[in-house]
This record gives C-alpha cells, structure tokens and sequence, in this order.
C-alpha cells in the first residue's frame, strides 16, 4: 500500500516512510530548456579544453606553454582534486546515507555509519589494485622494486636475490642493446603510471555523473549551478590532464589513447546532463532511492580519490620521489596545492 502522508498510523507506518517524507524534497525544475540544452555543449567544451590543454602544450611546440604554467596546472590540480574528495564527494555522502539522512536513520542504514566503512572498502580496494598492478609489472619485466631490508640489516647472510647489486653498464659499443633496455623501461613507467591514472579519472568521473544529473533538474539555482560547474569541470580536467601529460604514452599509443582519456572526461558531465534533462519532469534528487545511490557512489569515489590524491599525487611528488633543490620551486609547487584546495573549497558551498 501507497504511504498516505494525510492519514498516518503511528502504530502501522514505517519509520522509513515516514522519515523520508518529511525530508523528500520536490522535483523543483523550473523550465528554460534552451539555455540547459546550450549548457551541455558548453560543459563539454569547458571540460574538454580543460583536459586537453596540458597535453597540447606538451605535443605541439607553438602551444608549448612555460615550465612555471605547468607545474601550476599540475600541482594546482592536485589540491583540487585532493578537495574534491573531502568537500565535493565525502561531505555530500554523509548528507545522502549518513545518521542524519532518510537513508541513514531507517533500516540497516541505521545500525552502523556505512559513509566512512564505504569510503574506507574504497580506498583500501584501490590499494590491493594498486600493489597487485605493481607487482605484476614488477614480475613481468624481472624488477626487484624492494629489496629485502630484514636480510641486509640482520645477522642473517643475504641470499642472492636479495642482495643489492649494482647492475653492469650497457656497452657503449653496442646501441641496439642499449636502445633496447631504454624501450622496456620505457613500457615499465607507462604502465606503471597509466595504471594509477585511469583509477584517478574513473572516481572524477562517477562524481562528474551525478553533477550533471542534478543541473538537469535543478530549480531556480540553476544558473549559479552553472557558473560554479563551468569552473569545477575546468578545474578538475586540467588536473587531469596535468598528470596525463607526465605520462610517457608508447608511440603506438600517443596518437589516440590520451584522446580517449580527454574524451572520458569531456563527455561524462554532458552526457549526465542530458539524462538529467530527459527525466526533468520524473527525477526527484530527495527520493531514497537517489539518495542512495549517490551516496553510495559518492562515498565510493572519495576513498579512491583520497587514496589516489594523498599517495599517488603528493606523497609520490613531495616524499617518495627525488626533491627539487630549489626552495623558491618547491614553495610555488606546495602553494599550487593549497590554492586548489581552497578554491575548490570555496566552490563547494555551490556543488
């Protein structure tokens, strides 16, 4: 039987029902078609170019753009994309399924804080990918990425395999071979790189999904909506496409797979958008069942985004790799970051 708000049995009615009517907020679209069909076009240009502009520096010399744009492009997209996890996925998981939600406060949803168990499975799920992707290139190519630290700082004899050797320099008499070793190494840091970055962009795009989704049926908000959206795509795909442009694409890929991976991106929101405008008159963003989902998956992407933006963009840039000697470059890198993160703090008062 259909809940009936107007004849409610306290004794009879669920605690589901009841809570999520009270917090079921109303399909609040409010017409101007015109200009939300243009604005999927717009996304897509914004969020596109944002993404691509780094690689294009990188290919094509009349584009190339200074170092210092760059690094800005690269570590300003690393403190944005850091944000996006806390302020634009996390924060919103809560509001969707955490204590305080119709999702949280009826069921199963209430016996335990799924946000952060969530968001935790998440992260941890993008760690065992993370080492087995590792490994298997490691075991693939013959690398000893760790040596055994127990048998080089115990009594215990070091067996061969563990012992550090300093391998034999190529002949320089012999170009092929040293051609060669260059090309496998080559194929190592791609996938090595490739592999971490499509786990990046796969989390920005399940959140890019319901973005578009919710400019498709926003109310009178909509146009502030946009805006705010127009700079966060930019934002987000120029991270993007920071981190891919460091990545050393083989020549049989270089031609077509970075387009692939703008294209992913480029399209994910407008698309979304144009869902959402296909539904404008049925999707209701309050109901349970959209709650859920999204904060499911919310919750989902900001494990992998904390994850992938905490271990594989700073720790990797400022600790497990080589530092900058200069102070001067090594304060503008930290101030790129922290200025991503605060403007899109800023940003997620509006989405």
């Amino acid at each position: 039987m259909a809940f009936d708000p107007s004849n409610v049995n306290l004794n009879t009615a669920s605690a589901r029902d009841i809570i999520c009517y009270l917090q079921l907020g109303e399909n609040e679209y409010n017409g101007h078609l015109p200009a939300r069909i243009s604005a999927i076009f717009v996304m897509f240009f914004v969020s596109t170019l944002g993404t691509a502009f780094p690689y294009l520096g990188k290919r094509m010399p009349k584009l190339r753009i200074p170092h210092s744009v760059y690094l800005f492009a690269r570590y300003f997209g690393s403190g944005v994309i850091i944000s996006t996890a806390f302020i634009h996925l996390l924060e919103p998981a809560y509001q969707a399924i955490g204590p305080n939600s119709c999702v949280g406060m009826t069921g199963n949803w209430a016996l335990y804080s799924w946000t952060p168990a969530i968001m935790l499975a998440a992260a941890m799920s993008i760690f065992v990918v993370d080492v087995i992707a590792q490994k298997y290139v490691a075991d693939k190519y013959g690398l000893d990425l760790h040596p055994n630290v127990e048998d080089l700082v115990t009594t215990k004899t070091p067996s061969p395999s563990t012992t550090p050797t300093t391998p034999s320099p190529l002949p320089k008499t012999d170009p092929e071979k040293q051609h060669l070793d260059t090309s496998t190494a080559e194929k190592i840091a791609f996938a090595q790189q490739f592999t971490s970055f499509l786990i990046l962009e796969f989390g920005i795009i399940w959140h890019s999904i319901f973005i578009g989704l919710n400019f498709g049926v926003a109310g009178k908000e909509w146009r502030t909506l946009y805006i705010v959206l127009m700079f966060h795509q930019a934002f987000e795909g120029l991270g993007i496409g920071a981190r891919m442009s460091s990545i050393p694409f083989p020549a049989r890929y270089k031609n077509w797979l970075p387009w692939c991976c703008v294209l992913g991106y480029g399209v994910t929101t407008p698309i979304a958008m144009g869902v959402g405008l296909g539904v404008r008159g049925s999707y209701n963003a309050g109901s349970y069942e959209s709650l859920l989902m999204v904060g499911v998956f919310d919750a989902i992407s900001a494990g992998i985004l904390v994850y992938n933006g905490l271990v594989e963009l700073l720790a990797r840039d400022f600790i497990f790799e080589p530092q900058t000697r200069s102070n001067k470059r090594l304060t503008f890198m930290m101030g790129c970051v922290f200025l991503g993160a605060m403007l899109m703090c800023t940003i997620g008062k509006w989405a």
